[in-house]
């Protein structure tokens, strides 16, 4: 660790332009070709019924001895307003095809119990459900984002639950909101009709599922101004024709459709690979793997452009993150997984990807917010920590409803071991709300460190600042007994003869502002 801190501190005062004549990379930026907006929804976030994703997680009671608010628990409330989370999805996943919404109204010592089939058969006490999930957005700021239950309910549950939270009439489900405590509508920013209708949401072919789709959401109405935006429930890895039919068959009414892909180190569910004590092989093959979400993108992106020339369906990957075997010791059914530095780097060759897609790409939720997958928060009964995922997303903020600009990289060598070979630089650039170009790189090299000439079309660019993240090893994470194994660490670089050279560290991802 000692060689690492004394790195960091180099960072931290300010990094030295490169003595070699000449860089591994370049990047030049057009400033003056503004491309689409970053919707700030591509940041979104995830929270399903499974595991303690929520119970525990955030959700803790309003009797726990655990400093909470209304039953949400005031260290991840903390957390993730300060990560500026725009959006939230709710109720599941795969958990919401068997959600049904009147089990989670009225007194919480009066909701049934159920079991949760999906996730390790437990109890599921209903303790969390319209209101309080409508409490916890609000109190973040976020928008929400629902998923109706499409594989085990019917349109008119699903109708009825759209007017119980948005009606503003006299009607009995408007008269019942209020009674248990809501007078005003809730806001219901997106409403997702069914999920993964391919697997766990019913194992329909996609023609069916499109009649399914136009039927329910023909009775799915609200009041004029609070209509939610639809979303069709779409395929995921390779497979186009969900994206296909839907954009056909479906597309009225339609705001998106969703797509979901895990990264998997090995690219087999029954084997996925290790969340840390991974060895070099595995982190390449994690590259690969999560590089593959450029693909799937461009190829539905394709489909759409034809299907909807103007535009007006978006793409949304509702279900994204890295996917590992469990840590032994767990409950299989509660998906927890260690989070390391891996994450963070693949999070950003992620969001990098996304920004690329801008125009189409206007919102994705990471598979989980707490302690499911690949995380952002991780708890211990009253403990919290924040994981390097969290650590990539809050650098990232400027690229909220920034303007995305053009970026090419050149002189790229790549990362190559054995026959895995990827990019060895990602970069995204952007003109955020506050007016300043931001530029986030990442190199997926885990054992070099690269110079990077950094240029912007007809500007000069005199010094960048910002944070860069990193750490010795590759699996390198935050623990309860260390939280700040893997924190971001300052960054700042001046130009030294006309020119811009920053260093990107081996694994690690940086954002910085450019001070021209």
């Amino acid at each position: 660790m000692k060689a690492f801190k004394l790195g960091i501190l180099a960072f931290g005062m300010c990094a030295l332009p490169a003595l070699s004549a000449f860089a591994q990379v370049s990047v030049t930026i057009d400033a003056a070709k503004p491309g689409p907006t970053i919707n700030k929804n591509v940041y979104g976030q995830f929270a399903e019924h499974l595991g303690t994703g929520i119970y525990e997680g955030l959700w803790v009671g309003p009797q726990s001895k655990i400093p909470n608010t209304r039953g949400w628990r005031n260290d991840v409330l903390g957390a993730l307003k300060d990560l500026q989370v725009p959006l939230v999805r709710w109720p599941g996943g795969c958990f919401a095809d068997e959600y049904h919404w009147r089990d989670g109204i009225g007194a919480r010592n009066k909701r049934p119990v159920k079991v949760n089939t999906h996730w390790g058969g437990v109890a599921e006490t209903n303790a969390v459900g319209t209101h309080e999930f409508f409490d916890l957005a609000e109190m973040l700021g976020a928008q929400t984002y629902v998923n109706g239950n499409l594989g085990s309910g019917t349109p008119q549950e699903m109708a009825e639950w759209l007017e119980y939270m948005t009606s503003d009439t006299k009607s009995t489900l408007a008269e019942q909101r209020r009674k248990n405590g809501r007078a005003k509508p809730f806001k219901v920013d997106y409403f997702g009709i069914g999920n993964e209708a391919w697997g766990c949401g019913g194992n329909m072919k996609p023609e069916y599922y499109a009649n399914l789709y136009n039927h329910y959401a023909t009775f799915l109405k609200a009041p004029k101004g609070a209509r939610p935006k639809l979303i069709a429930s779409g395929g995921n890895d390779d497979d186009t024709k969900w994206t296909d039919v839907l954009s056909r068959e479906a597309a009225r009414g339609t705001d998106g459709i969703s797509f979901h892909f895990y990264t998997l180190p090995t690219g087999k569910w029954d084997k996925k690979g290790a969340a840390t004590g991974f060895d070099e092989t595995e982190w390449a093959s994690t590259m690969k793997q999560t590089l593959r979400m450029e693909t799937m993108i461009r190829n539905n992106v394709a489909v759409l452009d034809k299907n909807d020339p103007k535009k007006k369906i978006g793409f949304y990957v509702d279900e994204w993150g890295t996917w590992y075997d469990v840590e032994p010791g767990t409950d299989p059914g509660f998906l927890f997984q260690r989070n390391s530095l891996r994450d963070a780097v693949v999070a950003a060759l992620n969001f990098n990807i996304f920004h690329a897609h801008a125009e189409r790409v206007r919102m994705t939720n990471i598979a989980q917010m707490v302690n499911v997958l690949q995380a952002m928060i991780i708890t211990d009964k009253d403990r919290m920590l924040l994981t390097p995922t969290y650590h990539a997303y809050k650098m990232y903020i400027p690229f909220q409803d920034a303007t995305s600009l053009p970026a090419v990289v050149a002189n790229d060598a790549g990362y190559t071991l054995g026959a895995t070979s990827v990019p060895g630089v990602s970069v995204s650039a952007a003109r955020a709300k506050d007016g300043k170009l931001y530029v986030a790189l990442v190199n997926t090299n885990p054992r070099k460190a690269t110079d990077v000439d950094l240029n912007v079309a007809g500007q000069a660019v005199n010094a960048v600042s910002g944070q860069v993240l990193t750490a010795d090893a590759m699996d390198a994470h935050n623990t309860f007994d260390n939280k700040q194994a893997v924190k971001p660490a300052p960054y700042s670089a001046k130009a030294s003869g006309g020119k811009m050279t920053v260093t990107l560290p081996a694994k690690s991802v940086m954002v910085v502002a450019v001070e021209g």
